[in-house]
Formats: C-alpha cells, structure tokens, sequence
C-alpha cells in the first residue's frame, strides 16, 4: 500500500501556486492523514509533524544534503560546487562550517547592530510623511543586501543588482516545469575576490580567503578559489533571500493584527519575541529536500533508498502535536525552539544576523510608522520552490 492509496484527494505540490499561496490547510491534512505523503507526479516523499521532521533534520547520514536541498536540483543530479555547506554533508561539511563558524559569529554579528540600524534609517526616512512604502522593495531588500554587502566588502553601488540576480535566480516561471536554479553564480565574484586579494581588508571576504583549516583529508590549508566563491555566493544569496522574507512577513502579519503591533509600537522589549513568532508563523524557507541514502521507515512504510523526501519545517511549525492553536499568531507566545532556522548540523548559522536584522527592522519602522494597513492591491506572492514570502509587500501609512 502507497502511503497516500487511501487519501487521494490529499495532494501537496511545491510548484503549485494556488497551494503555496496557503499551504497551511494540506500540511495539516497531512500531518493528520498522511505523516507519510507521496506525490507520485513529482515522486517524493514528504514528511510534516514536527517530531518527524526535527529527527530527520538530525539523520544526516540518512538524509543527506549533499546531492542539494531543493527538490528539482536532486532531480535534475545538479554538479555541486564545494563549499556550498547547506549542500554538503560530514566530514566535508564539518569542515568548510567550521571555517564560516569561526568568520561568522554571533558575536561578530550582534556588533553590527549600529551599521543595520543605519540602513535601515536611509531605506525609511524619505517615506515619513508619504502614503507608504513597500516592506520588500524599500526595506528588506535593501537592508539585507546592504548589510551582507557591507560584510563582504562589496561596494554599495553594486549591491542592489547582485539582490536582484539571486531573486531571479529563485523565481519559478512555469510550475510545470521547474528548472533547478543556478547554484553556481560565480560570476558576480570573480571581480571582487580577485581585486580582494590584492587589497586585504577588515571584511568577511579576506577573512575566507586567509582562514585555515583542517580538511577532511586531514591537510592544513587554506580555501581554493572555487570554494571562496561558493562561500559568498550561499552567504549573498541566504542572507538576501530569506531576511527579506522575514521583513515582508512581519509587515503582513502586523497590518494584520492592529492590536498585537500597537503593544509592540508601545513596548520595543516584545519585539525580540514577536520576531521568534513570525519565524514560526511563517518560516521563511519552510520547505528541505533530502537524498535518502539507504532505505528508512516511517509511520509503518519503507522509503526506499535513492528517494527524495522534503521535509517541511514551515509545517512542523504549525504542528498542533508541539504548539497550543498553531494557527493563532501571537507576539506573547512562549515559542520555544521552532525549525525556522532548521536544525542539527544544517542549523543556519546566520540566524543571529537574520533575529538582529528582524529586530532592528521592526523597530526603525515602529519608531516612524505605528500604524500601517497592507495595500492587498499591489501586493505580491514570491514563487520559489524554498523560500516563501513576498515579492512586493506595500503598505499604506498616511
């Protein structure tokens, strides 16, 4: 028996626009009628429940990331460049995110508050006194950019069209027929890394050109250029894409609920908590594939090794089984650990820059707009098969 022979009106596509629009109704179908679910037209497995989900996260010898996370670049059997860590597994992985541990801290992070404020006040205060301004294009976008930018010692001129290269990178045109992104955009580098390379600064960029570490043959050494180049080329695209998304989510759900963003607007020390909520409310990219290396069970059937099975934390995240009324957004939540930011070994390690640039965010556009409504006129839904957010979130504020 297929997991899904008894449940054939229970159908979740990721390239299906009209169920990413609200994925929420199916994922709990799902985790209620098939914990199992296999979609033949795309043939994967996909597994919701948090509980599930968490201890696949963790299975990474079973589960592995090493052929891609999103599902049509392990169809596809997509060539992965090293250095991209989200597509790698132990020992190589160990290596190359103990390199991005060591340049990438928490510490290093939180020190850049000032600088992410100040974006944030250039992207806000021509809008102070106008009708309102786009949650996206005219501050999530920008901030991120700017900030990674910033990091990496990429000049400002230049940020904003690297933002919009990855954007149109992710973008599915036809659900039909989902190419698999590029995951190789070196070119945009190239340029950069080499003018680095005779002009060390204080930036992220020389420190990953200078890092030494252990590899996974045991050598001493420092990254190859190809693998210098993977490195941005994930931190530009992930530190872009999903902060963005965390932006524009928090401006929906806030004009959504008046009360709740009047509480904040009067107390900033709810906004740390409020932006935990929004992770787990809406997870930026909400949706992992994994290559299943060697045959498993769950819920009483056999995935056979060589399938792909996506595990959907955007689902475990509303999993009743884990959190009292999911579906109800709530800034005073006790949230606890959600899968937001994935977990195990792929945890993302820019979490710390994406709560600090949520937080920051929230409170530069409370400080001058308490009040906005979303102008649903104008808004628009992104459409990737992994992040999921907005492309255009405009709000009114006059």
């Amino acid at each position: 028996m297929s997991p899904t022979s008894h449940l054939d009106d229970v159908y979740y596509d990721p390239y299906d626009f009209s169920i990413d629009a609200d994925p929420y109704p199916v994922w709990r179908r799902m985790r209620d009628e098939a914990p199992l679910y296999y979609n033949e037209k795309h043939d994967f497995y996909a597994l919701s429940r948090f509980e599930d989900v968490e201890r696949a996260l963790t299975e990474w010898g079973t589960f592995l990331s090493g052929r891609g996370t999103l599902l049509e670049i392990i169809k596809a059997n997509v060539p992965i460049p090293s250095g991209n860590i989200l597509f790698e597994d132990p020992p190589v992985h160990h290596a190359h995110r103990g390199v991005m541990a060591r340049v990438f801290t928490p510490k290093k992070m939180n020190a850049l508050e000032s600088k992410v404020r100040e974006f944030c006040g250039r992207s806000l205060d021509p809008f102070v006194g106008t009708a309102g301004f786009d949650f996206i294009g005219d501050l999530g976008t920008h901030m991120a950019m700017r900030t990674i930018g910033y990091l990496l010692g990429i000049p400002e001129e230049d940020q904003e069209a690297i933002g919009s290269l990855f954007d149109d990178n992710l973008r599915i045109e036809d659900p039909d027929n989902p190419r698999p992104p590029d995951i190789g955009i070196d070119g945009a580098f190239v340029d950069y890394i080499e003018w680095r390379s005779e002009h060390p600064s204080d930036d992220l960029m020389t420190e990953l050109m200078n890092a030494e570490f252990e590899d996974e043959t045991g050598a001493v050494r420092t990254l190859t250029r190809d693998e210098v180049i993977a490195y941005i080329n994930l931190l530009a695209g992930a530190g872009n894409e999903t902060t963005a998304r965390l932006v524009g989510w928090a401006g929906k759900l806030l004009g959504e609920h008046a009360d709740q963003r009047r509480e904040l607007a009067a107390d900033r020390s709810l906004i740390p908590n409020a932006v935990e909520e929004v992770l787990r409310y809406e997870a930026p990219s909400p949706v992992q594939a994994r290559y299943i290396e060697r045959d498993v069970e769950q819920h009483g059937q056999k995935i056979p090794a060589g399938s792909v099975v996506l595990l959907l934390n955007g689902s475990a995240n509303r999993d009743e089984r884990r959190f009292p009324d999911p579906d109800r957004f709530d800034i005073h939540r006790s949230v606890g650990r959600h899968l937001g930011f994935g977990y195990g070994i792929h945890h993302c390690l820019g979490a710390a820059l994406a709560r600090l640039e949520g937080r920051v965010a929230l409170d530069e556009v409370l400080q001058r707009f308490p009040d906005w409504e979303v102008d649903w006129d104008n808004a628009v839904q992104a459409r990737t098969s992994t992040v999921r957010g907005w492309e255009k979130m405009p709000v009114l504020i006059g």
